[in-house]
Protein backbone atom coordinates (compact mmCIF):
# COMPACT_ATOMS: atom_id res chain seq x y z
CA UNK A 1 0.00 0.00 0.00
CA UNK A 2 1.34 3.28 -1.11
CA UNK A 3 2.23 5.32 2.42
CA UNK A 4 2.71 8.61 3.33
CA UNK A 5 6.45 9.22 1.56
CA UNK A 6 5.24 7.49 -1.40
CA UNK A 7 1.99 10.22 -1.87
CA UNK A 8 4.25 12.75 -1.45
CA UNK A 9 6.55 11.34 -3.54
CA UNK A 10 3.57 11.25 -6.01
CA UNK A 11 2.59 14.79 -5.13
CA UNK A 12 5.64 16.42 -5.58
CA UNK A 13 6.17 13.99 -9.22
CA UNK A 14 3.11 15.04 -10.84
CA UNK A 15 2.43 19.37 -9.35
CA UNK A 16 4.50 20.69 -12.41
CA UNK A 17 2.89 19.34 -14.84
CA UNK A 18 -1.02 20.23 -13.34
CA UNK A 19 -0.90 23.43 -11.35
CA UNK A 20 -2.29 26.07 -13.24
CA UNK A 21 -2.67 23.50 -15.92
CA UNK A 22 -6.94 23.86 -17.48
CA UNK A 23 -8.32 20.28 -17.94
CA UNK A 24 -9.11 19.54 -21.30
CA UNK A 25 -10.92 16.93 -21.21
CA UNK A 26 -11.62 13.58 -18.56
CA UNK A 27 -11.88 10.26 -19.63
CA UNK A 28 -13.77 7.49 -17.29
CA UNK A 29 -12.85 4.01 -18.17
CA UNK A 30 -14.18 2.37 -15.16
CA UNK A 31 -16.26 3.87 -12.36
CA UNK A 32 -16.36 1.17 -10.40
CA UNK A 33 -13.63 2.04 -7.71
CA UNK A 34 -13.85 2.28 -4.14
CA UNK A 35 -16.67 4.57 -4.09
CA UNK A 36 -17.98 5.20 -7.93
CA UNK A 37 -16.68 7.74 -9.58
CA UNK A 38 -19.28 10.63 -9.62
CA UNK A 39 -21.41 11.13 -12.30
CA UNK A 40 -20.95 14.07 -14.77
CA UNK A 41 -17.45 14.33 -13.63
CA UNK A 42 -16.21 14.44 -16.96
CA UNK A 43 -18.45 17.85 -18.18
CA UNK A 44 -18.00 19.09 -15.30
CA UNK A 45 -14.30 19.47 -14.91
CA UNK A 46 -13.80 20.64 -18.37
CA UNK A 47 -12.01 24.10 -18.61
CA UNK A 48 -11.50 24.35 -14.77
CA UNK A 49 -8.05 24.94 -13.95
CA UNK A 50 -6.06 23.08 -10.97
CA UNK A 51 -4.70 25.01 -8.11
CA UNK A 52 -1.54 24.26 -6.04
CA UNK A 53 -1.74 20.52 -5.08
CA UNK A 54 -1.19 19.30 -1.49
CA UNK A 55 -1.46 16.69 0.82
CA UNK A 56 -3.40 15.62 3.79
CA UNK A 57 -1.90 11.70 5.34
CA UNK A 58 -2.45 9.58 2.38
CA UNK A 59 -4.79 12.06 0.57
CA UNK A 60 -3.83 14.30 -2.36
CA UNK A 61 -5.80 16.94 -2.97
CA UNK A 62 -6.56 18.85 -5.91
CA UNK A 63 -7.84 22.04 -6.21
CA UNK A 64 -10.41 22.90 -8.71
CA UNK A 65 -11.23 26.51 -10.09
CA UNK A 66 -13.55 26.78 -11.79
CA UNK A 67 -14.67 29.23 -14.29
CA UNK A 68 -16.94 31.94 -12.51
CA UNK A 69 -20.64 31.64 -14.39
CA UNK A 70 -20.25 28.32 -15.54
CA UNK A 71 -22.80 25.91 -15.39
CA UNK A 72 -22.48 22.46 -14.40
CA UNK A 73 -24.38 19.25 -14.06
CA UNK A 74 -26.92 19.29 -11.18
CA UNK A 75 -25.92 15.93 -10.39
CA UNK A 76 -22.32 16.72 -9.79
CA UNK A 77 -21.78 18.24 -5.82
CA UNK A 78 -18.77 19.68 -6.98
CA UNK A 79 -16.68 21.15 -4.17
CA UNK A 80 -13.38 23.38 -3.82
CA UNK A 81 -11.16 20.70 -4.39
CA UNK A 82 -10.74 16.49 -5.63
CA UNK A 83 -9.89 14.52 -3.29
CA UNK A 84 -7.87 11.12 -4.65
CA UNK A 85 -6.84 8.15 -2.31
CA UNK A 86 -4.31 5.47 -3.86
CA UNK A 87 -5.97 2.39 -1.91
CA UNK A 88 -4.29 -0.73 -2.34
CA UNK A 89 -2.07 -0.95 -5.56
CA UNK A 90 -3.08 2.40 -7.13
CA UNK A 91 -1.15 5.16 -8.82
CA UNK A 92 -0.63 8.64 -10.41
CA UNK A 93 1.72 9.04 -13.40
CA UNK A 94 2.26 11.74 -16.08
CA UNK A 95 1.36 9.93 -19.23
CA UNK A 96 1.42 12.11 -22.90
CA UNK A 97 -1.09 12.40 -25.74
CA UNK A 98 -0.83 9.24 -27.79
CA UNK A 99 0.20 7.21 -24.76
CA UNK A 100 -1.86 3.86 -25.16
CA UNK A 101 -3.84 2.78 -21.72
CA UNK A 102 -3.05 0.19 -19.73
CA UNK A 103 -5.52 -2.63 -18.44
CA UNK A 104 -6.33 -0.83 -15.25
CA UNK A 105 -5.92 2.07 -16.58
CA UNK A 106 -9.54 4.01 -14.98
CA UNK A 107 -9.01 7.55 -15.48
CA UNK A 108 -7.69 10.52 -16.89
CA UNK A 109 -7.37 14.21 -16.64
CA UNK A 110 -6.02 15.89 -20.17
CA UNK A 111 -4.10 18.86 -19.80
CA UNK A 112 -4.65 22.16 -22.43
CA UNK A 113 -1.11 21.47 -23.20
CA UNK A 114 -0.88 17.25 -23.92
CA UNK A 115 0.01 16.50 -19.92
CA UNK A 116 -2.20 13.37 -18.63
CA UNK A 117 -2.82 12.71 -15.21
CA UNK A 118 -3.62 8.86 -15.53
CA UNK A 119 -4.70 6.70 -12.79
CA UNK A 120 -4.15 2.77 -11.77
CA UNK A 121 -5.66 1.11 -10.03
CA UNK A 122 -5.51 -2.71 -9.85
CA UNK A 123 -7.45 -3.68 -7.30
CA UNK A 124 -9.57 -0.32 -7.37
CA UNK A 125 -9.57 0.14 -3.60
CA UNK A 126 -8.82 3.94 -4.30
CA UNK A 127 -11.35 6.70 -5.07
CA UNK A 128 -11.38 9.85 -6.26
CA UNK A 129 -14.35 12.10 -5.21
CA UNK A 130 -15.31 15.97 -5.15
CA UNK A 131 -14.87 17.57 -1.60
CA UNK A 132 -18.61 18.88 -0.75
CA UNK A 133 -17.28 21.63 2.13
CA UNK A 134 -13.83 23.22 2.49
CA UNK A 135 -10.65 20.93 3.03
CA UNK A 136 -10.41 21.10 6.77
CA UNK A 137 -13.61 20.12 7.76
CA UNK A 138 -14.66 17.08 5.29
CA UNK A 139 -15.23 14.06 7.57
CA UNK A 140 -12.66 11.80 6.05
CA UNK A 141 -10.02 14.99 7.50
CA UNK A 142 -11.40 16.47 10.23
CA UNK A 143 -10.23 13.61 12.90
CA UNK A 144 -7.10 13.14 11.32
CA UNK A 145 -3.74 13.77 13.79
CA UNK A 146 -0.99 16.05 12.93
CA UNK A 147 0.93 15.42 10.03
CA UNK A 148 4.56 13.73 11.13
CA UNK A 149 6.94 16.07 9.40
CA UNK A 150 5.13 19.63 10.78
CA UNK A 151 5.77 21.72 13.61
CA UNK A 152 2.34 20.16 15.25
CA UNK A 153 3.72 16.79 16.09
CA UNK A 154 6.15 16.46 18.84
CA UNK A 155 7.82 14.33 21.68
CA UNK A 156 5.36 15.93 24.34
CA UNK A 157 1.92 14.99 22.16
CA UNK A 158 3.05 11.50 21.40
CA UNK A 159 4.21 11.31 25.10
CA UNK A 160 0.80 12.37 26.38
CA UNK A 161 -1.16 10.37 23.80
CA UNK A 162 0.45 7.42 25.05
CA UNK A 163 -0.60 7.21 28.72
CA UNK A 164 -2.66 4.77 30.06
CA UNK A 165 -2.54 2.82 26.18
CA UNK A 166 -2.00 -0.50 26.86
CA UNK A 167 -1.93 -0.90 23.17
CA UNK A 168 1.60 -2.22 21.66
CA UNK A 169 3.38 0.64 20.32
CA UNK A 170 3.48 -0.30 17.15
CA UNK A 171 -0.03 -0.28 16.18
CA UNK A 172 -0.31 2.97 18.53
CA UNK A 173 2.21 5.00 15.83
CA UNK A 174 -0.61 3.92 13.23
CA UNK A 175 -3.82 4.83 14.58
CA UNK A 176 -4.41 8.10 12.19
CA UNK A 177 -5.65 9.94 15.21
CA UNK A 178 -2.47 9.71 17.13
CA UNK A 179 -0.07 10.76 13.83
CA UNK A 180 -1.16 10.33 10.42
CA UNK A 181 1.26 8.61 7.72
CA UNK A 182 3.22 6.29 9.83
CA UNK A 183 2.28 3.37 8.35
CA UNK A 184 3.67 -0.28 8.21
CA UNK A 185 7.00 0.01 6.98
CA UNK A 186 7.56 2.83 8.75
CA UNK A 187 6.85 2.38 12.34
CA UNK A 188 9.12 -0.70 12.19
CA UNK A 189 11.65 1.30 10.74
CA UNK A 190 11.78 4.15 13.08
CA UNK A 191 11.16 1.26 16.58
CA UNK A 192 14.36 0.43 15.08
CA UNK A 193 16.02 3.51 15.21
CA UNK A 194 14.87 4.12 18.55
CA UNK A 195 15.78 1.07 19.43
CA UNK A 196 11.98 0.42 21.11
CA UNK A 197 10.37 -3.12 20.80
CA UNK A 198 7.21 -2.81 19.10
CA UNK A 199 5.24 -5.47 21.06
CA UNK A 200 5.87 -3.04 24.82
CA UNK A 201 2.69 -1.27 25.95
CA UNK A 202 2.50 2.15 24.22
CA UNK A 203 2.10 3.43 28.07
CA UNK A 204 5.23 1.90 29.51
CA UNK A 205 7.57 3.30 27.33
CA UNK A 206 9.05 6.82 29.06
CA UNK A 207 9.40 10.27 28.15
CA UNK A 208 13.32 9.91 26.83
CA UNK A 209 12.33 6.92 24.29
CA UNK A 210 9.82 9.25 22.91
CA UNK A 211 11.92 12.12 22.41
CA UNK A 212 13.95 9.82 20.44
CA UNK A 213 11.23 7.93 18.27
CA UNK A 214 9.98 11.32 17.56
CA UNK A 215 13.12 12.41 15.88
CA UNK A 216 13.24 8.67 14.58
CA UNK A 217 9.89 8.94 12.56
CA UNK A 218 10.89 12.43 11.04
CA UNK A 219 14.27 10.83 10.44
CA UNK A 220 12.99 7.57 8.39
CA UNK A 221 10.08 9.73 6.54
CA UNK A 222 12.37 12.53 5.59
CA UNK A 223 14.81 9.61 4.32
CA UNK A 224 12.14 8.16 1.85
CA UNK A 225 10.91 10.81 0.54
CA UNK A 226 14.07 12.16 -0.46
CA UNK A 227 14.81 8.03 -1.95
CA UNK A 228 11.71 8.60 -3.45
CA UNK A 229 9.23 6.19 -1.68
CA UNK A 230 9.48 2.54 -1.21
CA UNK A 231 8.79 0.21 -4.17
CA UNK A 232 6.73 -2.68 -2.98
CA UNK A 233 4.83 -4.74 -5.67
CA UNK A 234 3.17 -2.31 -7.39
CA UNK A 235 4.40 1.69 -6.81
CA UNK A 236 6.00 3.90 -9.12
CA UNK A 237 6.56 7.45 -8.46
CA UNK A 238 4.12 10.48 -10.93
CA UNK A 239 6.70 10.53 -13.16
CA UNK A 240 7.26 6.33 -13.49
CA UNK A 241 10.50 6.13 -11.23
CA UNK A 242 10.49 3.85 -8.77
CA UNK A 243 11.55 4.51 -5.13
CA UNK A 244 14.96 3.31 -3.66
CA UNK A 245 14.32 3.33 0.05
CA UNK A 246 13.77 -0.26 0.07
CA UNK A 247 17.43 -0.69 -0.25
CA UNK A 248 18.00 0.72 3.58
CA UNK A 249 15.22 -0.96 5.11
CA UNK A 250 16.91 -2.20 8.15
CA UNK A 251 14.01 -4.63 9.63
CA UNK A 252 10.69 -4.20 7.16
CA UNK A 253 10.70 -7.41 5.30
CA UNK A 254 13.69 -9.08 6.09
CA UNK A 255 12.38 -11.48 9.20
CA UNK A 256 15.29 -14.33 9.86
CA UNK A 257 17.79 -12.20 8.46
CA UNK A 258 20.89 -10.75 10.15
CA UNK A 259 20.52 -7.52 12.33
CA UNK A 260 22.65 -4.95 10.29
CA UNK A 261 23.66 -3.83 13.96
CA UNK A 262 24.21 -6.47 15.93
CA UNK A 263 24.12 -9.39 13.71
CA UNK A 264 21.73 -11.15 15.97
CA UNK A 265 18.67 -13.32 13.55
CA UNK A 266 15.55 -10.71 13.04
CA UNK A 267 12.30 -11.77 14.53
CA UNK A 268 9.04 -12.12 13.03
CA UNK A 269 5.65 -10.92 15.25
CA UNK A 270 2.31 -10.26 14.48
CA UNK A 271 1.01 -7.04 16.32
CA UNK A 272 -2.87 -5.45 15.14
CA UNK A 273 -3.20 -8.41 12.68
CA UNK A 274 0.18 -6.78 11.07
CA UNK A 275 3.27 -8.39 10.24
CA UNK A 276 6.58 -6.78 12.38
CA UNK A 277 9.80 -7.43 12.37
CA UNK A 278 12.35 -6.04 15.13
CA UNK A 279 15.44 -7.22 16.63
CA UNK A 280 15.46 -8.85 20.22
CA UNK A 281 19.26 -7.49 21.10
CA UNK A 282 18.93 -4.02 19.56
CA UNK A 283 15.20 -3.32 20.36
CA UNK A 284 13.84 -3.59 23.77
Amino acid sequence: MPELPEVETTRRGIAPHLEGREIHEVIVRNRRLRLPVPEGLENALVGSRIGPLSRRAKYLILPIETPAGDAVPAEVAVGPALLWHLGMSGSLRIARLGDPPKKHDHVDLVMENGAILRYHDPRRFGFLDWLQEDVASDRRLVRLGPEPLSPAFDDERLFQCSRKRRLAVKPFLMDNAVVVGVGNIYAAEALFLAGIDPRRAAGQISRERYVRLTAAIREVLSAAITQGGTTLRDFVSGTGEPGYFAQRLNVYGRDGEPCRRCGRELRLVTLGQRASVFCPTCQT
